[in-house]
């Protein structure tokens, strides 16, 4: 029998970005506020994020952009908030930062598809915080690091630490707001209570005692998604296994309460992920790539800007049997780059391309590291440190070396003659500067320099866009388009979008849905 605890004006289930802007924007609305959140640590994903929040100065170019990336999977109702937002978020998002004197800055940087509306798109970032040193104050986040391009290509590191420096600002900005808003760790949402079909509270488990919460005005679900959910993911994608390089604690809570509740779902066959190396202790933890710049491909009468935007890939990606089979560097391959690993083989019965291999030589083993980890955990053990020189994943068995084609061939188990035949032909393209399955020109390394590297490769999850069904207002709907109410969800559990992303709009998403859902059941107080 759970015990009973006092009311709060509302609570918020999820201590990252959209959970924080809830928290933030209830308090402002003169709200009492609990705000749970399940790990030791908070953050979620939203701390491993490169820390760009995407905005935009013209409502209808921003409204075209999403409506076109979502290919008709999103009603425009649930595109105009977000559109809209996309305009008074850096103005409330400067704000936040003077609780922290955070300097903040509009980076021009466009849409990664060529959709109408792409070129009046650009990122919201923090430039520097004082005295904030993000691996000090955040040592469980390892997260993708804002910044300009590199020497050697890529993201160059920022002061803030990408994700980091945006969670210092909320952080700051909620401790700002004293009493109002009451912030709990180690305290998971176990079940939504319900009175004749309303949302009146939660039951949580908090100090290890399972205690029910009333909330007058509603509960905000901002718990993230299920990227550490296997059995979700099972039932809804055909690709398997999924690594998670996101939060550990993301295991679809929020997805099973709203179900509970009678929610409908969408957009569950779309995540935000790539591919990338298997954690060498923790099977279920991803190593994403390292993290390159992104292009533009043509479209809409703009021509690509592949050629002054790629950067240099060591790799290639090869099949169970020795063949290539995609563009390993596609215009935004953090979103996408696990999708031609999908296809399943009936007459094989298995997945041909998961787990695949990635193939490199020489040159490209001292260029960069191969490597990139982002995780926000606890345990210090899931933390992982890639080498600058790749030599101690060779150690660890991430990496495989071999003096030749043909020993690489027999270390990954495929046919030698068709190995031989798909790196002939790649060094073929390389010198053409031609890749016939589009890889940009100036990403193109040749793969001739023993001796030469190997590692296998699997899906990596960097975020799910899927969840509960919700109106305008944030508000949580049935398969008959019926509000449950005091019923919200905000960030990327029930996310809008549900065909192909654009860097920074679920963060800038976050914020925005945050603050409506608050807003919203403010609403719902009594007099």
């Amino acid at each position: 029998m759970a015990n009973t605890q006092a009311a709060y004006d509302v609570i918020i289930a999820g201590y990252g970005f959209a959970g924080a802007a809830a928290a933030i924007a209830a308090a402002d609305a003169g709200m009492k506020v609990l705000l749970l959140e399940k790990m030791q640590v908070p953050g979620g994903i939203s701390i491993t994020a490169g820390g760009g929040l995407r905005v935009a100065a013209n409502y209808r170019a921003a409204f075209d952009y999403i409506k076109a990336s979502n290919d008709g999977r999103t009603p425009d109702e649930n595109i105009e908030p977000i559109a809209a937002g996309m305009l008074w978020l850096p103005q409330w998002f400067e704000q936040l930062a003077t609780s922290c004197a955070a300097v903040v800055a509009l980076n021009p940087r466009h849409g990664n598809y060529p959709f109408p509306g792409f070129d009046e798109l650009c990122m919201l970032e923090v430039q520097s915080i004082p005295g904030f040193d993000p691996v000090t104050e955040y040592p469980h986040a390892r997260a993708l690091r804002g910044g300009s391009r590199s020497e050697k290509g890529g993201a160059a590191a920022s002061s803030t630490g990408g994700g980091a420096g945006v969670f210092k600002v909320v952080a700051a900005a909620i401790s700002a707001r004293g009493d109002a808003i009451d912030v709990r760790l180690s305290a998971p949402v176990e079940r939504l209570i319900s009175v004749q079909g309303v949302i009146t509270g939660v039951r949580a488990c908090i100090a290890g005692e399972s205690v029910e919460i009333a909330a007058r005005a509603g509960v905000i679900l901002a718990c993230g998604g299920f990227e550490g959910a296997p059995d979700i993911q099972r039932q809804f994608w055909q690709i398997d296994p999924v690594l998670s390089s996101a939060c550990r604690g993301n295991t679809g809570d929020g997805i099973r309460m709203a179900q509970a509740a009678g929610a409908e779902l969408w957009h569950m066959w779309h995540f935000h992920g790539t591919y990338g190396f298997r954690h060498p202790e923790h099977a279920d933890v991803g190593i994403r790539m390292k993290r390159l710049p992104d292009w533009r491909p043509a479209g809409f009468g703009h021509p690509s800007d592949a050629d002054e935007r790629a950067a240099a890939m060591a790799w290639i990606l090869v099949d169970r049997d020795g063949q290539r089979f995609m563009n390993e560097y596609g215009p935004y391959v953090q979103d996408t780059g696990h999708r031609d690993m999908e296809p399943y083989d009936p007459g094989t019965m298995r997945f041909p391309r998961v787990p695949c291999w990635c193939v490199f030589d020489e040159d490209g083993r001292e260029l960069y590291p191969i490597g990139s980890p982002v995780l926000n955990d606890a345990d210090p053990s899931v933390h992982y440190e890639w080498s600058r020189d790749n030599l101690a994943e060779l150690e660890n068995g991430l990496l495989r070396k071999a003096e030749t084609l043909a020993e690489l061939a027999a270390l990954m188990q495929v046919d030698i003659v068709l190995l031989s035949e798909t790196i002939e032909q790649w060094n073929v393209a390389v010198a053409a500067r031609q890749d016939p399955l589009g890889r940009p020109s100036t990403s193109m390394m040749p793969i001739v320099k023993a001796p030469f590297y190997c590692g296998q490769m699997w899906p990596v999850i960097s975020n799910t866009q899927g969840g509960p069904r919700h109106d305008a207002r944030q508000r949580v709907v049935n398969p008959y388009d019926e509000v449950i109410e005091g019923l919200y969800v905000a960030g990327e559990l029930g996310s809008i979008w549900g065909s192909l992303y654009t860097a920074g709009c679920n963060l800038a998403e976050c914020f925005i849905t945050g603050k409506i859902a608050a807003e919203d059941a403010a609403q719902r107080l009594p007099e």
